[in-house]
């Protein structure tokens, strides 16, 4: 059976600025996609949940990607949800809405997206990433050690399912002209790929597919919200929906690398760099911010129903990685707005700070 999983997350209003959406506001859209999706049998199952001050709307249906009337459909929602932000005095109301109407899908509107169409497999389970304070780029790094690196995913020598390893897309970022992206395949391109992969803010995994069987086993969103909207307008709080167990990396071999708490962009104003640190679902934003946070929610599925969510960072070695994470995040924060710890004026260049430099620039004078 074929189903399409669809995950499209926004911010749509947060309690006390950057905090967490508030419960009216999480119902008010959980409401909407059950009322005018469920109810229709345009969607099969959904699950609502939050990470940060970003609400996601996971929809199964068999739609296929990029369907009109399912993106259509988690707009509408999000515009509802905004409609009881501004009710309720929410910080952002409509933040990451950056077009007035809709218009065929929500891709380069600003919300995050990332969908697969699959056949379904009788034991069908995924993972919803769901990631604030952060853009695209903070996946990079622990699906590269996921899908390519044996010392992280101990299947790609021990499962001869996985033995031909993955295919993956990768994005350019940096090109608004339209779609640039470059296929490279692991282990046969594996320098290739670290060599893009490196650069967080301009090369970004969009999807990764089985070399063996050539299904898809992971989709990443990878708009640039500031690419859309021409100025800062915060971080893209990326999604990614991940394939697990069978021809695909087992949960734990996914999951292993998040135990980095490796450095992303992100962070207060979007304009600093921090570690990302994997949290539960519906953790809020605290610190500085941040730091920049991840959820990992597991599901099984069968005809496209779904589950209740297994929170794969809710575990007791979780709350050790968080305690490690919390001293990274302190580490780079003394330094301020010094050198590494705030991002390079090339990732700052829709903020104030090119006003400023605008202004400083015409006071330099060349020394005789």
């Amino acid at each position: 059976m074929k189903i399409t999983v669809s995950v499209i997350k926004a911010d749509v209003g947060s309690i006390g600025g950057h905090i967490k959406p508030s419960q009216k506001l999480k119902e008010t859209v959980s409401n909407y996609i059950n009322e005018h999706g469920v109810k229709n049998k345009d969607v099969i199952d959904y699950r609502i949940s939050s990470t940060g001050d970003d609400i996601a709307i996971l929809m199964t249906h068999e739609k296929g990607t990029l369907n009109e009337k399912i993106h259509k459909l988690a707009w509408d929602a999000f515009v509802a949800g905004t409609e009881v932000a501004k009710e309720q005095g929410l910080y952002g109301a409509g933040q990451d809405l950056l077009k007035d109407a809709f218009s065929g899908n929500v891709k380069g509107m600003g919300p995050a997206v990332a969908e697969m169409e699959i056949e379904e497999r009788p034991n069908e389970c995924f993972i919803q990433f769901a990631a604030d304070k952060t853009d695209p780029g903070a996946y990079n790094l622990p699906f590269y050690l996921a899908f390519a690196d044996p010392m992280y995913c101990a299947g790609l020598i021990l499962s001869p399912k996985m033995g031909k390893g993955f295919k993956f897309v990768i994005m350019d970022v940096a090109h608004t002209e339209g779609d640039r992206v470059i296929e490279l395949s692991a282990p046969q391109n594996l320098y290739d790929i670290a060599s893009l992969l490196r650069d967080n803010q301009r090369f970004v995994i969009e999807h990764i597919y089985s070399n063996d069987t050539g299904e898809i086993a992971a989709s990443i969103s990878t708009t640039r919200l500031h690419n859309i909207a021409g100025k800062y307008t915060g971080k893209d709080d990326p999604v990614a929906l991940v394939r697990v167990q069978g021809s695909f990396p087992a949960t734990g071999e996914v999951l292993a690398p998040f135990s980095i708490g490796h450095y992303v962009a992100g962070f207060m104003r979007g304009s600093h760099t921090g570690p990302l640190m994997p949290v539960k679902a519906n953790s809020p934003i605290s610190y500085f911010d941040g730091p920049p946070v991840v959820s990992a929610q597991a599901f099984s599925m069968r005809n496209g129903k779904l589950t209740e969510p297994a929170d794969a960072f809710d575990q007791p070695f979780w709350d050790w990685v968080r305690d490690q994470v919390s001293q990274k995040a302190q580490d780079i924060r003394r330094q301020g707005f010094s050198g590494c710890a705030m991002l390079p004026y090339s990732e700052l260049e829709y903020g104030g700070i090119v006003e400023k430099m605008k202004k400083l620039d015409g006071k330099f004078k060349l020394r005789k």
